[in-house]
Formats: C-alpha cells, sequence, structure tokens
C-alpha cells in the first residue's frame, strides 16, 4: 500500500510547490513506511510514499527514464510485468531496475496512453511527460486503488487520499 500525491499548475514560487509536495506526502506517511520521494519538474509536482515489495533496491519513486523526460508515481501493482518487459526487452528497451513501475514507464514511451490497453492489475499512477507537457492520471479499470482529484482555478490536484489532497493550497 503506497500513497501517490502531486499537483499541476500550482500558482506560487517554487519553494510554495516543495512545502505542498512535502506536506502531501506527510499526509501520506502511513501508507508507505518504507521511504518517500518528490519531485517538481516544472508544471508539475509528484510525490510518493513507498511500501516496498518489488525491486526492493531500485523501485524508489517518483521514477523516471533514463532521459528524465517521463516520471512516474504509481502505487498498485502490473501482474503482467514480467511478460510486458520481455516483450518490450524484445523490442530492444533497455531497463535499470526489476521493477513493475519502470515497466510502465518503457510500456508509455512505446505506446503512448493505449498503455492502459496492456496493464493487467490493480494501481493508479500519475505519468508526466515533460517533452509534451502532459500529465496522465489513471487507474486500474475496478478501481481497486484510490485516486482523488480536485480541480481549481486552471490547477489540478490529485492524491491516493483526501488528506493529502487537503494539503494543496485552494482546495
Amino acid at each position: 500500500m503506497c500513497g501517490i500525491a502531486g499537483f499541476l499548475d500550482l500558482p506560487g514560487p517554487e519553494l510554495l510547490k516543495r512545502q505542498t509536495l512535502a506536506r502531501m506526502v506527510s499526509a501520506l506517511a502511513h501508507r508507505g513506511p518504507d521511504g518517500h520521494g518528490a519531485v517538481l519538474k516544472g508544471r508539475c509536482g509528484l510525490a510518493h510514499t513507498r511500501l516496498s515489495i518489488v525491486d526492493l533496491a531500485g523501485g524508489a519513486q517518483p521514477m523516471s527514464d533514463a532521459e528524465g523526460k517521463i516520471w512516474l508515481t504509481f502505487n498498485g501493482e502490473i501482474f503482467n510485468y514480467v511478460e510486458l518487459r520481455n516483450e518490450l526487452i524484445a523490442r530492444g528497451f533497455a531497463f535499470r531496475t526489476t521493477s513493475d513501475t519502470e515497466v510502465i514507464i518503457q510500456l508509455y514511451r512505446h505506446m503512448g496512453p493505449a498503455l492502459l490497453e496492456r496493464l493487467n492489475g490493480d494501481f493508479a499512477f500519475a505519468l508526466w511527460d515533460e517533452s509534451q507537457q502532459t500529465l496522465m492520471l489513471a487507474r486500474d479499470r475496478m478501481g481497486v486503488r484510490p485516486l482523488f482529484y480536485a480541480e481549481r482555478d486552471g490547477m489540478l490536484a490529485f492524491a491516493s487520499e483526501l488528506p493529502a489532497l487537503l494539503q494543496t493550497p485552494g482546495i
């Protein structure tokens, strides 16, 4: 049980944005006692609390592709990630970890948003594509993993739990 949170187009200085991510992570600390992380990439902030299950050494989040252009914060489990990983390796994709998180990133690089058609699992994630300046929020078809969001005055905030979402100024 991990926690994810973040925002897009939060107004204000960088310090306020970093403080907001820190408060969001703090509100989710009980969901991921094994670690936490946050990244601010221009218009987008992503945060994560981690319960280490798969790839204990290499699965820290938010995680990026090798170029630092695609960033992901992910909660859940992709049941078919080994098969997807093998397919991507056969297509020439290289992996730095054995985590299902990185499989989502590489599958996005290969398929774009259509990656959701290939995922079998229970999950919620936020994926920031720096090159396209787009944020993709997704959750599994059954809605097993929670993902709350709010929009206000051109800003979007999201989180695994409402208390983290409420840490965003204006929400």
